[in-house]
């Protein structure tokens, strides 16, 4: 017997997808081969960024029917699971009491993180205990420090924090969200509350905000400034409200908000100082989706024949070439949601009063200015108020949310368009930093109650805007606070707070990364980043099975990297699979565990290789 070495960095969702994919195949291992495989990571399997020990106020943003880690059956989805251990709907949140008290959870529960991760550990112990004896498993409880690779046999070794080394003869990098080494901007701010906390002992500067446990430091009736309107800055809220003993009462627009007397008091801002749009009550069902008329593979392909005609080159220019195709689908289904009727797609004139309504769905600001803070509020509320309306008429019947959900559900022509430089450099630019948080903002974005729980705030007291649209964040040593700085129409505002929290996730780029094994892997020439032409938009190189690429320009042997990492030359990496619907998620699983079973077999024919001397695991 030979033990082949598989190393698994990483073991959230995406880690836990390709040990699923090994455990599949597991049984059709050549003769005489066996599989040591290796997860390294310090927390529990398969929950990653879901601990099953954060709060209970931090929700997933995506019904939780939709969500399974059996996307191919074999097991439950997540709501299956979570009907299944007995867990019920109660006025406070979500507990294990089996049939006693509270309500059934259904189709429409976006349920708490900390079940999603206790989700997600079942389905890795379902895994587990799925494989056949051939297969052993170690779990390293500690965070992957370095790999080398060792030359001349294709071979590498992984060292981790606590001294351990674990030669391997293939390895998947599936490390999951990043936090980027400080920005010459977080410098700026954390050298500011250095200097002046001694005038002010409630100045504070977080650039990460997760875990949630570290705003803690942030004092009660102290003024914090949170930058960022999306589903990290309803954490932030949620934390620093619910989290320290208020709680809510009531539904929709009765709820009203119960201070507990601990709160600081929360500023809003961002570059627009506009909310994400709420998600429509999902009307579609577990698995239906809207299948595109205009924005399809076939037309981006047409696209591409065009370009390459044009330019002699296939990547497209997206905001000349594909928005038009996206904004006509948006149109397409706002008119026939709106009319209540199929209208035939190539009878289909996108009319002047369908593009205003898409104008108005992608940039709601368009053609507005405001005297002062008291006339942006104004508008924002009732933006608010407006979108809550469209949620609750469902992504069926409102002609608003079928238009912005059916981006949600052509993800694979967006996919189409961008990946492994589909685009030209700098339209992809364009497309990162206009298109992507513009998407995010109007598809993408909380459940209703989040955006029920703002309002309520703000009747309250507790939450306010800092700015408006264009507002800037400053230091000001003379008053030892950051100021939030807005010109409206009438004249500048400016607001003072304690505290700045940064609500939003870092990029992964690898040349920014914090993580230790980034920098050794760029150091020894084993990564390089993404790059499109002169656009880096950050990722880690690899090739379409996910093979990653390195610094010299090719492929290494044996070695994978899925998810968040090669966010750059993929797109929208950060999901798990939906229920009953193609997924990616798997998709990329099994590609990369398909080349990994060509290699082994490759391996395993070839002579001249087989009787290599192989180590076992090496003890500290």
């Amino acid at each position: 017997m030979r033990a082949v070495q598989v190393t698994i960095i990483g073991l959230g969702p995406r880690g836990l997808g390709i040990l699923q994919h090994i455990a599949q195949r597991a049984h059709q291992l050549p003769e005489g081969v066996e599989l040591d495989v290796h997860l390294v990571d310090p927390g529990d399997t398969g929950q990653g960024a879901h601990s099953n020990r954060q709060p209970d106020h931090l929700l997933t943003n995506t019904l939780a029917s939709q969500l399974t880690m059996f996307p191919g059956g074999g097991g439950p989805s997540f709501t299956d699971w979570a009907q299944q251990v007995g867990y019920r709907r109660f006025a406070g949140g979500y507990y294990r009491t089996g049939e006693a008290g509270g309500e059934p959870i259904g189709p429409h529960d976006y349920l708490p993180r900390n079940l999603l991760g206790e989700y997600l550990s079942f389905a890795s112990d379902h895994t587990l205990s799925s494989l056949p004896t051939g297969v052993r498993v170690v779990h390293h409880r500690a965070r992957a420090i370095d790999m080398e690779e060792l030359s001349p046999y294709g071979r590498y070794v992984v060292r981790t924090e606590n001294g351990y080394e674990i030669p391997s003869d293939f390895l998947f990098l599936a490390t999951g969200h990043s936090r980027r080494t400080p920005t010459d901007e977080d410098i700026r701010f954390e050298n500011f509350v250095g200097e002046h906390q001694g005038r002010n002992d409630r100045l504070a500067y977080l650039a990460d905000c997760y875990p949630v446990d570290k705003l803690g430091r942030i004092a009660p009736g102290a003024t914090v400034a949170v930058q960022g309107f999306g589903l990290t800055a309803h954490d932030v809220i949620a934390h620093l409200t619910i989290g320290r003993g208020g709680h809510f009462e009531g539904d929709g627009h009765d709820m009203r908000y119960i201070p507990c007397g601990r709160e600081p008091s929360i500023l809003l801002f961002s570059r627009q100082c506009l909310p994400a749009a709420a998600r429509g009550i999902n009307q579609k069902g577990l698995a239906g989706a809207y299948q595109p008329h205009f924005f399809t593979l076939e037309a981006i392909r047409r696209l591409r024949e065009h370009a390459r005609r044009k330019r002699g080159s296939a990547q497209i220019d997206f905001e000349a070439e594909a928005v038009p195709l996206l904004r006509r689908e948006m149109g397409y289904v706002y008119r026939s949601t709106l009319e209540r009727r199929h209208i035939r797609p190539d009878r289909y004139e996108f009319t002047a009063a369908d593009q205003a309504a898409v104008d108005a769905i992608v940039d709601p600001l368009v053609g507005k200015s405001f005297r002062d803070l008291d006339a942006f509020r104004a508008f924002f509320t009732a933006f608010v108020t407006e979108d809550l309306k469209h949620a609750e008429e469902g992504n069926r019947t409102s002609p608003v949310k079928a238009a912005t959900d059916a981006i949600r559900d052509i993800r694979a022509s967006l996919r189409e368009v961008v990946e492994f430089s589909g685009l030209t450099p700098d339209s992809h630019r364009v497309f990162n930093t206009r298109w992507v948080p513009l998407m995010n903002k109007i598809s993408f974005g909380p459940p209703r109650r989040r955006n029920y729980e703002l309002l309520a705030l703000m009747n309250a007291g507790v939450v306010d805007l800092a700015g408006g649209p264009g507002c800037r964040i400053i230091p000001d040593p003379e008053t030892a606070r950051f100021t939030v700085e807005t010109h409206f129409t009438n004249g500048p505002t400016v607001r003072y707070a304690d505290a700045l929290v940064a609500a939003r996730l870092d990029l992964f780029h690898p040349e920014t990364d914090s993580s230790p094994l980034t920098a050794r892997l760029l150091a020894r020439g084993l990564i390089r980043p993404y790059s499109n032409g002169s656009y880096e938009p950050g990722g880690v190189d690899i090739t379409p099975s996910g093979r990653v690429i390195a610094k010299a320009g090719t492929p290494l042997t044996g070695v994978w990297a899925v998810g968040y990492p090669v966010e750059g030359p993929r797109y929208y990496t950060y999901y798990l699979p939906r229920d009953g619907q193609k997924s990616r998620f798997t998709d990329e699983a099994n590609a990369a565990v398909c080349d990994m079973w060509q290699q082994l077999t490759i391996l395993e024919e070839d002579d001249s290789r087989a009787d290599r001397q192989r180590r076992s695991v090496s003890l500290p």
